[in-house]
């Protein structure tokens, strides 16, 4: 801690060696003054993990269960003079994520595996910058209730949640108060690369096509996620806990041009809403700063440029992913998890070809028709239903296959 000084803010990055790592990175080097990387985590891009090992130094680094070895004689290789804390698997990530010397936590971890650091984080009291929806879509009251309690500081990192934050009462909370005047909220959703496509042509989609996302650059879970319109459905449950909103109090609308984030009605008639260039870097310095602003090396929007924006209604007949995640909020207990769990196996399945697009809607509606729904009462049980949910989507797999 010695290498610190005491006025910058210390950063661990979960997932630094994604799409949303990358982002995280450029606002961080835009304020080397105001922030230093503490702690880092990768999976499988080791050379990555070097790299930035190399350029920002951190005390501890983070690998998979199983490669420290590997990645120290990687690092040794590279000629990093200091050699970093090595630690592995689940238990390095919660370590990190709870270390007492790091103020802030980018979580941006993809899928399940991201819950536990993220508690770690909320229970350990942090600024956590989540950009790990499936750990609000899996245990959300569980998540919000470590939150209270600690006294974490919970800012989102997705654009949509972090738009809404934007355009809500300045009360320094997501969960919205009793008499904000807050009617609903509008989350928007670009309709993904197959938003004009048929049946016929979406039964005929490649992974390939799929992951040609029209705005944004992503990983290909969540650009598959974005095709789907599942990507929207779990930003709708994550949405209601971060919030503390039912689901009927929430509708998305389809926005193509992904210039408006997303909208907040009040009771009033007003509409806010929140529009900006589609660059994760924004949310992610607005999140990093709050309640201040600092530069996130994005342009400003020219509306001159825009000149129009469209919005229309999602077509759940092409796109049943996005009803069936409402369902599971609907039914609430383990009923996301169950969701999230079906989902992350159909979409491993279609990007290797085992199955088809339309196909990944189908096994998750086997999976959530066959498991029980119960009450989530701790990490334990989420874990467990989550393993459960694997299980019978792969024997799903293996039958219909």
């Amino acid at each position: 801690m010695d290498d610190f000084q005491k006025s910058q803010q210390r950063i661990c990055v979960l997932g630094a060696t994604g799409s949303i790592g990358d982002s995280t990175f450029k606002v961080l080097d835009l304020h080397p003054e105001r922030y230093q990387v503490y702690a880092i985590s990768g999976h499988v891009r080791l050379a990555k993990l070097v790299a930035l090992s190399l350029r920002y130094q951190p005390q501890v680094v983070v690998v998979a269960d199983g490669q420290a070895q590997h990645f120290q004689q990687l690092l040794g290789v590279a000629g990093l003079q200091r050699l970093p804390e090595i630690l592995e698997g689940e238990a390095g990530l919660c370590a990190i994520a709870g270390h007492p010397d790091v103020d802030v936590v980018m979580a941006a971890i993809v899928g399940a595996a991201g819950l536990a650091p993220t508690m770690a984080a909320a229970q350990a009291g942090k600024r956590i910058l989540l950009a790990n929806k499936e750990s609000l879509v899996m245990s959300g009251e569980l998540l919000m209730q470590a939150v209270r309690v600690s006294g974490a500081t919970l800012l989102p990192v997705d654009s949509e949640h972090n738009a809404i934050f934007q355009c809500l009462p300045a009360t320094g909370q997501t969960q919205i108060a009793t008499g904000s005047g807050v009617a609903q909220i509008l989350l928007t959703a670009s309709g993904g690369p197959f938003r004009t496509w048929t049946l016929e042509q979406l039964a005929a989609a490649t992974p390939a096509q799929a992951c040609r996302h029209p705005n944004w650059s992503m990983g290909q879970k969540i650009s598959v996620d974005s095709a789907t319109l599942m990507n929207k459905g779990l930003e709708l449950i994550e949405a209601c806990y971060l919030f503390g909103l039912p689901e009927s109090k929430i509708t998305v609308v389809v926005h193509p041009e992904s210039i408006v984030h997303s909208m907040v009605q009040y009771v009033d008639g007003s509409t806010l809403a929140q529009l900006g260039r589609p660059d994760m870097c924004t949310p992610i310095a607005n999140a990093l700063a709050w309640p201040e602003r600092i530069n996130a090396g994005v342009q400003p929007l020219d509306l001159f440029t825009v000149q129009s924006l469209h919005f229309e209604p999602p077509d759940v007949a092409r796109f049943p992913c996005l009803q069936l995640a409402r369902l599971a909020m609907q039914a609430g207990g383990t009923a996301p998890a169950i969701l999230n769990a079906a989902n992350e196996v159909a979409v491993a399945a279609f990007l290797v070809g085992q199955i088809s697009f339309m196909q990944i809607a189908q096994l998750i509606e086997s999976v959530i028709t066959q498991l029980p729904m119960s009450r989530v009462t701790d990490l334990a049980t989420i874990l467990a239903v989550d393993q459960q949910a694997r299980q019978v989507a792969k024997r799903w797999l293996r039958d219909v296959v």
